[in-house]
């Protein structure tokens, strides 16, 4: 049997004396694409920073090979002069960028935004580039030499439909041919739907766990977001199908 590329057994995550997760525990394989659901402030990204060891946690995280990481944003000075080049560069070398780029570098990095697409950025200002070209390198750092485990956090915030699908093919992509794993938080259920194997619905615990044809129904949805109006869907209706329930395995 093939090692999870993630486990993630008893989770809690605790900030100023308030529980932002509990108990929760799943497991991601190669090729897994798994999507995190859940209304604001259910923990999703506190969950994704816990395991980047960005945040104290009680309970076990492992993750098995290199793990790369999309934030929603960049918070970044936009007159910076800083070019792609320089910014993935960063990434790939210890000494400071201002002292020269290897030449070894500067082919990986032709490599890495080559394989997201987007070569022709090479040598673009990083604050001239759109949301969508940002995006786009902010996976290709992501993906780096190799990632095999992908923390995507509303990657696709402020792209348009047409550059978010296009994103979202890039991600699929990896994780179908080139076995990583993947976690993608979204609000958006249709691309959910669409493009992920998995879904964890997170309200602080995780309320349920399952394939995304069986979990994605009105009902479960009305559960895990209270019935309300969390959920903007700008593609299509999500499917109302009736299943036989909700999958409450909790992974090992």
């Amino acid at each position: 049997m093939t090692a999870p590329v993630l486990s993630v057994e008893n989770v809690s995550v605790e900030i100023g004396g308030r529980a932002l997760v509990e108990h929760v525990s799943f497991s991601l394989g190669p090729g897994e694409f798994a999507a995190l659901i859940g209304p604001n402030g259910a923990g999703k990204t506190t969950l994704l920073k816990a395991i980047l060891g960005q945040l104290p946690f009680r309970g076990s995280i492992r993750v098995n090979g290199r793990m790369g990481y999309v934030p929603q944003r960049l918070n970044f000075d936009r007159t910076l002069p800083m070019t792609v080049l320089e910014f993935l560069a960063l990434t790939l070398q210890r000494r400071p960028v201002a002292f020269g780029i290897a030449t070894r570098v500067r082919k990986s990095v032709s490599a890495m935004l080559e394989r997201v697409g987007a070569g022709a950025l090479l040598h673009k200002s990083l604050g001239g580039l759109s949301g969508g070209e940002l995006q786009r390198v902010l996976l290709a750092a992501a993906l780096g030499e190799g990632a095999q485990l992908l923390l995507l956090d509303e990657p696709a915030a402020g792209v348009d439909i047409e550059g978010e699908a296009a994103f979202n093919d890039l991600i699929l992509h990896e994780v179908r041919e080139h076995g990583a794993a993947a976690i993608l938080v979204s609000h958006d259920l249709s691309v959910v739907a669409d493009i992920t194997d998995r879904v964890l619905c997170l309200n602080r615990v995780l309320m349920c766990e399952g394939k995304a044809g069986d979990l994605l129904t009105a009902e479960t949805i009305a559960r895990v977001f209270g019935g309300g109006k969390a959920v903007y869907d700008h593609h299509r209706p999500v499917p109302h199908t009736h299943t036989h329930g909700p999958d409450h395995h909790h992974g090992h």
